[in-house]
């Protein structure tokens, strides 16, 4: 079931785009590009309360040209973080509400009979979009769910013999409900290891809880409205910047190490596959502004955690 308040997708090939062409735009610096990404924090944070570091985390998802998985209760601002990014981010965006009922052709489209010309037309579904919101993701089966796996890996579908690209940048953003289990779907490996980050927000601090209300009477209505910020070209050309970003040998030892350790630690089942260079050229350039890393060689690996924590790699799974 797809959102009706979502922007229409189109239902002729190829998709139109509202906007600026999704291909990258002029060069920036990596400077500039983490002056952008502190612009959108600030906008989305108009809506999106306390919850800044999972914004930043978010944002080096899509920087670094991943997907991200929101895991948590019911009511926390999962579905507001995504509609907010789309807007500050000037992306197209469509949302999909995943449901037992729900079949791969709802997700990626099919080829329909046009009468007028007697031919099979393809429709596009919702897929066809740049900032997918896929709620409640673990509420389908595995087919359903199964049908997103090359469009988050290969950014393409393939139907009937012919492969169509989707737009750029091409973003999911999913949720799921931890605490239900009846009627649900837990996600399969291969669909975890889709994504760059899995986290969880958490619950708002008393005195953050007490700001938003306060937001909420001074505004007076629902929804706060976000202003666009920057449009999908120039988000491409930010993800360029980050080929600019310099990476110490130092560092890359210990981003191998990590790994390495994932892979013979005894309490993970599976371990890290490959390391990704621009996810840390992204954490580095979206880090807090005025924050100093400390210099020389980082700290030396005791060995991997297997617990939860925000931003971990979905693939460390306990025995």
């Amino acid at each position: 079931m797809t959102d009706p308040t979502s922007r229409p997708v189109s239902m002729t090939w190829p998709p139109s785009t509202t906007g600026p062409p999704s291909t990258t735009g002029p060069a920036i610096t990596p400077r500039q590009t983490a002056e952008r990404c502190a612009a959108v924090l600030d906008e989305i944070e108009r809506a999106v309360v306390g919850h800044r570091r999972a914004l930043e985390l978010v944002m080096i998802g899509i920087l670094a040209g991943g997907h991200i998985l929101l895991e948590d209760l019911p009511g926390l601002g999962k579905t507001l973080i995504a509609r907010s990014f789309a807007t500050a981010l000037g992306l197209d965006f469509a949302r999909i509400q995943f449901t037992p009922d729900l079949l791969p052709s709802d997700v990626v489209g099919a080829p329909l009979y046009d009468q007028r010309t007697g031919q099979m037309v393809f429709r596009p579904g919702p897929v066809f979009t740049q900032l997918l919101l896929a709620d409640e993701i673990n509420r389908t089966p595995p087919k359903t769910q199964a049908a997103l796996l090359e469009a988050m890996g290969e950014g393409q579908v393939s139907m009937d013999g012919e492969t169509r690209q989707l737009p750029r940048p091409f973003v999911v953003l999913a949720t799921d409900n931890p605490i239900e289990y009846e009627g649900t779907y837990e996600l399969p490996e291969a669909q975890l290891d889709r994504f760059l980050i899995r986290l969880r927000l958490g619950y708002l601090s008393g005195q953050d809880e007490v700001a938003m209300l306060a937001r909420r009477i001074a505004r007076k209505t629902e929804d706060a409205v976000l202003r666009q910020i920057t449009h999908a070209a120039e988000l491409l050309a930010m993800r360029a910047s980050l080929e600019q970003v310099e990476v110490s040998g130092d560092l890359l030892e210990y981003v191998v190490s990590i790994i390495r350790a994932t892979r013979e630690n005894q309490q993970i089942q599976v371990g890290r596959r490959r390391a990704r260079a621009p996810d840390h050229a992204a954490a580095r350039t979206v880090g807090a502004p005025g924050q100093r890393r400390r210099r020389g060689r980082p700290p030396a690996l005791g060995g991997a955690r297997a617990a939860h924590q925000p931003g971990r790699r979905a693939q460390l799974t306990t025995r």
